[in-house]
């Protein structure tokens, strides 16, 4: 398969990577800066996987930046199987509603839920190709959400989070609905509690763990009429 993965560079992106990798798949690793420190683990990754691996600058809150990747990946490749919307922020984490930056609260709406918008609007139409050329295996669209974007399970605190990862569910849905006469799955999966930058050191699961059973659920393929709100063992999360 040829799968794109945002936000790359650490934490579950890195480990969808490693995953997929070995798996044999190509992987378009999207990272925001190709600086060297920042991506230090995907080039020797590079190096270990000669010709899988494409690194390619995406900025997903830069709607010219994820349509020239998109016209890269195109022109390059030219065609995709699988879309997997990872990059995230998690800010404004402890603040109670009266201290909250509204200027951070609108960055993470634009990284969490527009970014996911952007990638889908230039890169949905490359991922047609493979199904126009016949040429795709596994078509799917996966958004990263989390249990924190549940209105049934509703906390106070992480407003910026929790409400762009409801909103990233309502994407999935509207994606499923538009998609439902094309063989593409679309899902919204959390993740589960991982140790990464974002989880930190206390957290239960290992970020590898989750990418190998995202792909699962990938390779099994989904069809479902329920709201497409999963967990990484395909478990129906509430919405």
């Amino acid at each position: 398969m040829k799968v794109l993965v945002t936000g790359a560079n650490r934490g579950l992106g890195l480990a969808l990577v490693r995953s997929g990798l070995k798996k044999g798949n190509i992987i378009f690793a999207a990272v925001r800066s190709v600086a060297d420190k920042h991506i230090k683990e995907l080039q020797s990754l590079k190096e270990s996987y000669e010709g899988q691996l494409r690194i390619i600058h995406m900025d997903v809150t830069n709607e010219k930046s994820v349509k020239q990747a998109a016209e890269a990946v195109k022109l390059t490749d030219q065609y995709l199987d699988v879309i997997i919307n990872n990059a995230a922020i998690l800010n404004e984490r402890d603040k109670k509603i009266e201290e909250l930056d509204m200027n951070a609260v609108l960055q993470a709406f634009d990284v969490n839920t527009l970014g996911p918008m952007r990638v889908v609007k230039h890169f949905l139409p490359v991922l047609r190709i493979g199904l126009k050329e016949q040429v795709a295996e596994k078509q799917a669209v996966i958004n990263i959400s989390s249990e924190a974007g549940s209105l049934t399970n509703a906390y106070s605190g992480d407003y910026p989070y929790g409400m762009t990862k409801t909103a990233l569910n309502m994407l999935t849905e509207k994606l499923r609905v538009y998609l439902k006469d094309e063989p593409v799955d679309v899902l919204s999966i959390h993740p589960g509690w991982m140790k990464t930058d974002m989880g930190g050191n206390q957290a239960p699961k290992e970020p590898n763990e989750t990418a190998d059973n995202i792909y699962r659920l990938i390779e099994n393929g989904w069809n479902s009429s329920q709201f497409a709100f999963v967990d990484d063992n395909g478990n129906h999360m509430n919405i």
